[in-house]
């Protein structure tokens, strides 16, 4: 075992600390990174605060993870010392089931292990990037192109595939000019909106205000309204092949149903706290379709960072130091960060 420096939740109610995690020595197959940034998620703060149920403490958060190849193990032979890369959600997988095979490792008929708070193969808790080294299965490291600077590329390796994996699959499905919705202006909004459009669809804002509307036509939306005026939902009705809902708060989902054409389909990344209700009927006329996307495999996540990097897209960002990330999970919970903290590693333990 070797231990790199790290910041670690205490409690629920605690507030960050300097420390040191264990990585283990490396397998035959196994990759050790220099982590350069670390993304703040919003997953990150729900899960160290307790909100999603039981979580191990003392905890490292982190799985948008950005760096470069400082070893590798004996059987690695698509990485080597000095390679650009970066980790997501999910850190080992059987490997063997039907889903792996698929390229669906996020879905595990077995175990995905996930980066941070979950138990792994050896009995550990993981602990994830808020620190600056980590050890990985290759199977688990993505390459970051040339293009892509690393701090911004590091949101991408959970907010970029978040909206890529639905947006490839739901426009694919719809066909060329496909008119679609992106719900929210956030730290998914935003990446929706650039990808949306580089893929050739004709994007729609629907955010509460108006207040970023500049940087939403920015990076690529032809249209921007607010959904606190009832006057959207009355002037949009019938417009969109598909609506990607970025918000974890309840929504008026018949409301938001009425915007899809007739065959359109409505996908859900956030997570709202309670059940949502769902009239049939909203969903029967117009043979509409209610959809929610999780991740995805390591295969589309290496595509999506390819693509992101062809087309010049990176999440916009605000880097800080090690000393700052309480503050920064207040303003992200506030929505006051445009549009993802970024955590330059290298100020852990300075």
């Amino acid at each position: 075992m070797s231990r790199t420096a790290a910041l670690a939740m205490p409690s629920a109610d605690g507030r960050f600390e300097t420390t040191t995690v264990e990585r283990r020595d490396l397998r035959a197959d196994d990759v050790r990174i220099d982590i350069k940034f670390a993304g703040i998620c919003h997953s990150d703060i729900h899960t160290v605060r307790g909100e999603w149920g039981e979580t191990s403490y003392p905890l490292t958060p982190g799985h948008e993870i950005a760096g470069v190849v400082s070893e590798v193990g004996p059987e690695v032979t698509k990485f080597k010392v000095g390679d650009r890369v970066g980790v997501g959600c999910m850190v080992d997988s059987c490997g063997e089931c039907a889903q792996c095979k698929a390229g669906h490792e996020n879905f595990c008929e077995k175990k995905t292990v996930f980066t941070y708070g979950d138990t792994d193969v050896d009995g550990t808790i993981t602990q994830g990037g808020y620190s600056q080294q980590v050890v990985v299965t290759d199977r688990f490291v993505v390459r970051i192109p040339d293009g892509l600077d690393l701090d911004k590329a590091a949101p991408l390796l959970c907010a970029g595939i978040t909206l890529y994996t639905p947006l490839k699959r739901w426009l694919d499905h719809a066909g060329p000019d496909a008119k679609v919705a992106i719900v929210g202006m956030g730290g998914l909004g935003h990446m929706g909106v650039k990808i949306a459009a580089a893929m050739g669809a004709d994007v729609t804002v629907l955010s509460q205000g108006l207040s970023k509307e500049e940087d939403g036509r920015r990076f690529g939306a032809r249209d921007y309204r607010a959904t606190s005026d009832a006057k959207t939902f009355e002037e949009l009705a019938g417009s969109f092949d598909v609506i990607i809902s970025t918000i974890s708060a309840d929504l008026d989902l018949p409301q938001y149903l009425s915007l899809l054409k007739p065959f359109g389909t409505f996908v859900t990344v956030g997570l709202p706290p309670s059940p949502q209700k769902l009239p049939f009927g909203a969903l029967i006329n117009g043979d509409k379709t209610v959809a929610g996307s999780n991740i995805g495999g390591i295969a589309l996540t290496q595509e999506m960072l390819d693509f992101c990097a062809e087309h010049d897209i990176a999440a916009e960002i605000e880097t800080i130091g090690a000393d700052r990330v309480d503050e920064a999970y207040d303003r992200v919970v506030k929505s006051d960060v445009r549009y993802r903290f970024v955590i330059d590693t290298a100020t852990i333990g300075a």
